[in-house]
């Protein structure tokens, strides 16, 4: 299974939609690859630089209602392709999220209060996330804050599906 998590990519706003993570002029595009370069091309969010900010990341920690908007699977697409494979938030559009799955990848709620604990402890710092499946763990750290440490609350089927690779692995091991 591959590696869950990484550097940490801070977008502090909510309703995050899908056509600021991946601008529906892309959608023509043929594969997840090709979506690479256009992630969060039209977000706007006040010390966001993107050039700068995305590179390395492997996660990101943001506030309620991420993937809000149309719904269509090219944003979690164009998250993996750049090699985020996990987003925390207060909430997700609810096709959004099943979209993550579908992808193998994994969408952790928490609630608000925590989201702005994790955003006041690790402000302006490079952070790592490492989601332990197995334990059901997710962690934050970084060189200067002690490890956060924080349950994960994720059903059987999800977490099938973040094992098998996604729906399509998922299915034509059952099916």
């Amino acid at each position: 299974m591959k590696k869950l998590g990484g550097k940490v990519l801070f977008l502090d706003r909510k309703d995050i939609n899908t056509d600021e993570i991946i601008p529906a002029r892309y959608l023509t595009e043929d594969s997840k690859k090709a979506l690479g370069p256009y992630l969060f091309e039209d977000l706007e969010l006040p010390g966001f630089d993107r050039v700068r900010d995305l590179p390395g990341k492997g996660a990101i920690v943001s506030r309620a209602n991420f993937g809000c908007g149309s719904s269509r699977e090219h944003a979690p697409w164009a998250l993996e392709a750049n090699g985020i494979n996990v987003v925390v938030a207060e909430s997700f559009a609810r096709i959004y999220r099943q979209n993550m799955y579908n992808c193998g990848m994994v969408a952790v709620e928490l609630p608000a209060e925590t989201i702005s604990a994790i955003f006041k402890r690790f402000a302006g710092l490079e952070v790592e996330l490492v989601l332990d499946l197995e334990a059901r763990t997710l962690s934050l750290s970084s060189d200067t804050r002690e490890k956060l440490l924080l349950p994960l609350s994720l059903g059987e089927f999800e977490l099938a599906m973040v094992h098998s690779g996604g729906w399509v692995e998922f299915a034509a091991g059952r099916y």
